[in-house]
């Protein structure tokens, strides 16, 4: 008897990482975070590392840097990264990351890194002193993703470039030395891949300030909060619940009959947004409440949260070893 294949028994792989970039707002939340503890309860095997390395072409400041790792560990343990279910690490912590993305360079045209995002940004805002790590950053990028050998990597669809430049890069490594990397699928999350920030002009981001950060003190959310603009509309006056700010983040918490009793109010009138900012501000702290409490008790031991990155440092370094394996002998680094 034929026994039964075991194909559909391997887990499929996702593989994500996240720059220190400061307190997670619900941008951050909504945008990944959220959504890569949904994939890691799934049952798909996780990787997901905080990109330290990336975070040089920015940063210049160590201890700000370290301080950043930290916040960021104790965010993502906070909403529900298990460590006995993801593989969570430090980029920096693997060394194959660095020692593979200078053979990656050698295969890799200069224009490809010359249509990055990032790059032709910096180009158009005529940044005289773009650095050599940020016009190579998507090298390293493709290193991060291609190591682990992931079937998907979840991104926004603002990040589906680095995922496109990963599979390109790839591609010409096989086509050169041999096939060793499988081209990875972007995964994208549609539900809830852009907020809208406080303003309610723009994509909810720090370096528009704003951003309504979930782990801050309260007093500094009730001020997030209050501030979010909108229109002039009289309270007395109906208003279309579509249409606003504070209406559209309320959503992202509450059920159909919460939402529901919400839009109702703004349409009948006599109902203010101070009213609506008010409701929201309980919601979010409501709904972020177990979130928070849990970052703090992690925050009080965190020799615990290092021996996680550390124990996740070390699964990772096993996939990562292999695949450098391969690639030196690929490309005849082994004698």
């Amino acid at each position: 008897m034929t026994p039964p294949s075991t194909t559909s028994q391997i887990k499929k792989r996702i593989l994500s990482g996240v720059q220190p970039s400061g307190i997670q707002h619900l941008g951050n939340y909504f945008g990944a975070m959220k959504y890569h503890v949904e994939l890691q309860n799934s049952g798909m095997e996780s990787f997901i590392f905080i990109a330290d390395l990336h975070s040089l072409t920015a940063l210049h400041d160590p201890l700000i840097r370290k301080q950043m790792v930290i916040d960021l560990a104790l965010d993502y343990l906070a909403i529900g990264i298990d460590p006995d279910k993801t593989v969570f690490f430090r980029q920096s912590d693997i060394s194959e990351h660095a020692e593979l993305t200078w053979i990656l360079n050698c295969v890799t045209p200069v224009n490809i890194l010359e249509q990055a995002h990032a790059y032709k940004d910096a180009v158009a805002r005529g940044v005289k002193d773009a650095s050599a790590g940020l016009f190579d950053y998507p090298v390293l990028m493709a290193v991060d993703i291609l190591i682990y050998k992931p079937d998907f990597v979840p991104v926004g669809k603002d990040q589906k470039q680095h995922v496109e430049i990963a599979r390109d890069i790839a591609g010409k490594f096989n086509r050169v030395y041999g096939n060793v990397f499988p081209l990875p699928e972007p995964k994208i999350h549609e539900t809830h891949g852009y907020i809208l920030g406080t303003d309610g002009a723009s994509k909810m981001s720090k370096s528009y300030g704003n951003v309504i950060n979930m782990f801050a003190d309260e007093k500094t959310v009730k001020k997030q909060v209050m501030g979010i603009v909108t229109d002039s509309t009289p309270v007395e006056d109906p208003k279309d619940p579509d249409k606003d700010t504070v209406y559209n983040m309320y959503s992202l918490f509450a059920g159909n009959d919460e939402k529901n009793s919400l839009a109702a109010k703004y349409r009948a009138g006599g109902f203010g947004y101070g009213d609506a900012k008010k409701l929201l501000l309980e919601k979010l702290m409501e709904y972020f409440r177990p979130y928070r409490e849990e970052r703090e008790r992690l925050k009080k031991n965190m020799d615990h949260v290092k021996d996680i990155l550390k124990k996740g440092a070390e699964k990772a370094r096993e996939t990562a070893a292999a695949t450098k394996a391969e690639v030196w002998e690929k490309v005849g680094l082994n004698i």
